[in-house]
């Protein structure tokens, strides 16, 4: 659940395409490899539910049509980017990102809360960044929830800033950014949860 980010969005190169390789693409690649090692079938589906543009308070109200309704097991959650960019108050965002997180959890749904990562060539938008993902990582120690660091994982240890590796264009992710979030979920959160999933022959 999420915006351009969440739905893979990189920005056009010399021909003018637009390409979308989203991480759940490189999220299935790592349960596959898990089905391999297990020798079972894991009984999962991934759905992306990603919208380029939008910002917590629509994701917010599209949460119960795109996530209660279906009902699935588990909700990954990442938003932010877009209403940081828009100057809206790290708190408003946190506020509507809990939201969804209570949601989830009052409909039996596990959730891996995500940090935004960082952004490259708009030094004045890290710090709300970091201050807006220091609140979802306090909350998730405080709520026993998943947490992955995607800022830490795609950021310069020092600057702060995104990783020119990640990114095309400073602010969405490259090929190998949006797999370095798939692993960073992966390793970070949904790895450790992957036995309360169903298995055939299990």
């Amino acid at each position: 659940m999420g915006d351009s980010l969440t739905a893979g969005y990189q920005s056009a190169g010399h021909d003018d395409e637009v390409e979308f390789t989203p991480y759940t693409s490189f999220l299935g690649e790592r349960l596959s490899e898990i089905d391999r090692i297990r020798k079972k079938k894991m009984l999962v589906q991934i759905h992306n539910r990603g919208i380029s543009g939008e910002l917590t308070d629509q994701m917010l109200a599209r949460f119960d049509a795109d996530v209660l309704m279906p009902q699935p097991n588990l909700a990954i959650v990442l938003g932010g980017s877009n209403d940081i960019g828009w100057g809206i108050s790290p708190s408003e965002v946190f506020s509507n990102l809990v939201k969804m997180y209570d949601l989830a959890e009052k409909n039996r749904i596990e959730t891996i809360a995500c940090s935004i990562p960082s952004i490259l060539g708009f030094d004045s938008l890290v710090p709300p960044r970091m201050e807006l993902n220091d609140m979802i990582r306090k909350y998730c120690i405080k709520k026993g929830k998943a947490f992955a660091d995607l800022f830490k994982a795609t950021a310069h240890p020092t600057t702060k800033r995104l990783l020119e590796e990640y990114s095309n264009d400073g602010l969405h992710l490259s090929t190998d950014g949006y797999r370095k979030m798939a692993d960073t979920i992966f390793d970070e959160a949904l790895g450790d949860i992957l036995d309360e999933f169903v298995f055939e022959g299990a």
